[in-house]
């Protein structure tokens, strides 16, 4: 390491254990929800609908991890899929520079997958006309679907190196299933990320119309699923460098 690396590491270490700085980063997603504070970005001309603090974990692990496919639960305005597209499309321009030689735009390795229960026709156009679009593959229904799984399965076994990221309804059930059926697709060294496992964290009263709330969140399915999954750890070292995530406890490293 780096004397650089060092230190870097040292300050996650020391922020992880500040119980101060925790609590201030919990109370700035749950005072900023108010607000509906992750509206406010998008990425290439799309809403992204995330924290820019997990916006640049993800470029992180991405260009660690070099995916061949990424999978997400989860499209809404179709941010994240321009997201991710666009960070393979620079690991190809990188293999390309790598190797001395010029990337075709109709030969793409790599692919994003998507899936929802509900693509709004305004949406999908909008993706589909994107210049990333020729990486996107979108699927419509539900994520835990049977037949929506096994069409998943299908299209994740041709890949080798595969980075999942679940971010659709929010319930501990949903939330479980999804992690059942998906984190396995994971690669071993890669990652399966469950957004929004902030909502354990907050008040119950910031979801009056929601069927999920604090004791039935994607942090109690992420318990549920690490007590009988030790090929998972969970990653606290990203967390502990964002301070403001909407996923504490939510980056699962498949180890094994």
């Amino acid at each position: 390491m780096t004397e650089f690396e060092r230190e870097v590491e040292d300050n996650i270490k020391h922020l992880g254990g500040s119980q101060i700085m925790k609590k201030m980063g919990t109370s700035f997603v749950c005072e900023s929800s108010k607000h509906k504070y992750s509206y406010n970005f998008s990425w290439q001309g799309r809403p992204i609908i995330q924290y820019p603090q997990d916006i640049v974990a993800m470029q992180e692990l991405i260009w660690e991890i070099k995916p061949d496919l990424i999978i997400e639960t989860g499209i809404a305005h179709g941010g994240s899929l321009i997201f991710s597209a666009s960070m393979l499309a620079l690991l190809e321009l990188a293999d390309a520079a790598e190797k001395g030689s010029v990337i075709d735009p109709a030969i793409t390795c790599r692919k994003v997958l998507g899936i929802d229960i509900d693509i709004r026709q305004h949406n999908k156009k909008a993706i589909e006309a994107h210049p990333m679009s020729n990486r996107i593959q979108m699927i419509q229904g539900s994520s835990i679907a049977p037949e929506i799984v096994e069409q998943v399965k299908g299209i994740a076994k041709d890949y080798q190196r595969v980075l999942v990221c679940l971010d659709s309804n929010h319930t501990h059930e949903h939330v479980l299933a999804e992690l059942e059926a998906y984190a396995p697709l994971s690669s071993v060294g890669s990652y399966c990320i469950v957004f929004d496992t902030i909502v354990e964290d907050m008040p119950s009263t910031m979801f009056p119309d929601r069927p999920w709330g604090p004791g039935n969140s994607p942090k109690t399915a992420v318990w549920e699923y690490l007590k009988k999954h030790p090929e998972f750890e969970n990653d606290k070292k990203i967390p502990n460098k964002l301070l403001i995530t909407v996923a504490p406890d939510g980056y699962l490293k498949r180890i094994c």
